[in-house]
């Protein structure tokens, strides 16, 4: 039974791999992608069937394609691992923000998800959250109070939605936000999914102050939903893999920026 483990796993992550290799570089030939993972073309074939029938990418004859703007948000389990070394290194730069016995507000994205590991092992503090990944990270935390929002469960990003949590939030006054966003191009935020558009909106309000982070593989893409820009946010982490253009945008936003060498 471990070794089936295992070899899902490994699956899963060169899945994860695949994916993010298309968004980056765009249509790719599904023979490059074989030699890039180092498995057979019948293996890639099979991964990028997956992919498509959860619509996170696009399979044509012979080739691999992202959507041709960023309409749909991946599932938590395939995003959970993309850049995660860029993740940690922008929570590493806003941990000194977290201060105990303040209330903290976290989104559903996974870019969050190791500032929610770090205040677990050291802070008390009270979490709100709409996410089920962020909440079970606080499992064996008995100093930190966790509310979770309660609505519309959406199983393939882990969190909830709807009324229900934005009236949550409407009721909450907390110290600090910590968000990312899908895409972000000169300096506007967008989002494929309205309702999680409007869940990031109400927890902008609710806090006295956000902050935003958002890796390099976030720019210079749009969604359906624009849902303001980054002046609304105190201060924005990003990395160095950030198009020129765009930080020219964030630095012009009246927004204290963070550039992160990763």
């Amino acid at each position: 039974m471990a070794s089936t483990r295992s070899s899902l796993a490994e699956v899963d992550r060169r899945r994860q791999g695949v994916l993010a290799h298309v968004v980056e570089h765009g249509e790719v030939r599904i023979d490059e992608l074989a030699r890039h993972f180092g498995v057979s073309l019948a293996t890639m074939h099979r991964d990028l069937d997956q992919l498509a029938e959860r619509r996170l990418l696009r399979k044509e004859r012979g080739r691999a394609a992202p959507f041709p703007s960023l309409t749909m948000e991946t599932a938590t389990r395939f995003r959970v691992g993309v850049n995660h070394p860029v993740k940690e290194a922008l929570c590493a730069v806003v941990a000194d923000e977290i201060r105990p016995g303040s209330t903290i507000v976290l989104d559903d994205s996974t870019t969050v998800f190791p500032l929610a590991a770090r205040i677990a092992r050291t802070e008390a503090v009270t979490v709100v959250t709409n996410s089920l990944g962020v909440a079970r990270l606080f499992d064996e935390t008995p100093g930190t109070d966790v509310t979770l929002l309660g609505g519309r469960y959406r199983g393939e990003f882990g969190s909830c939605v709807g009324p229900d949590v934005l009236r949550g939030l409407g009721r909450i006054r907390a110290d600090l936000a910590v968000m990312s966003a899908v895409s972000v191009l000169g300096g506007r935020l967008f989002h494929p999914i309205r309702e999680y558009a409007e869940i990031k909106e109400a927890m902008l309000e609710c806090a006295q102050r956000s902050l935003l982070l958002v890796d390099h593989s976030k720019f210079g893409k749009t969604a359906t939903h624009a849902y303001g820009d980054i002046g609304a946010y105190d201060r924005v982490v990003t990395d160095r893999g950030t198009p020129a253009e765009e930080l020219t945008a964030l630095h012009g936003g009246g927004v204290t920026v963070d550039v992160v060498d990763v």
